[in-house]
């Protein structure tokens, strides 16, 4: 049912969704923050590109508070449509991963959609949408 990345290939977020982050924004682990692209000048959003399993580039934006020492962070800018596109639901699973190039230590952003398997409400799986 579920196709799972090579074992190297681990999640630097794997989120089952849940009501805020369908409707409004959805949050980030504190600890993945390190793997995003770096907030710099004092600034507390940074944009950045993610490729789909069908091979779209969306964009999106990460928000941390001001001044805080625990940021919390966020994806603002781009999420909402991100979700109305993939026709995400509550207890679906989103995973972003982040791939290494060779050339000048760039890096590029996945994400992968897995809809909840559902049946008489309870989730029983995941499986990943198709293009």
């Amino acid at each position: 049912m579920v196709s799972s990345p090579p074992p190297s290939m681990a999640p630097i977020v794997l989120k089952h969704l849940k009501k805020t982050d369908i409707e409004k924004r959805m949050t980030l682990p504190s600890k993945s923050l390190k793997c995003f692209p770096s907030l710099r000048d004092d600034k507390h959003t940074v944009d950045f590109q993610v490729r789909d399993e069908c091979g779209r580039v969306w964009k999106f934006q990460i928000y941390t508070r001001k001044k805080n020492k625990y940021p919390k962070p966020v994806l603002t800018k781009g999420w909402r449509e991100f979700v109305c596109s993939k026709q995400l639901r509550v207890d679906d699973r989103v995973a972003f991963y982040m791939e290494k190039e060779d050339q000048a230590d760039s890096v590029k952003y996945r994400v992968e959609v897995e809809k909840a398997v559902k049946i008489f409400g309870a989730v029983f799986g995941h499986e990943q949408i198709h293009c």
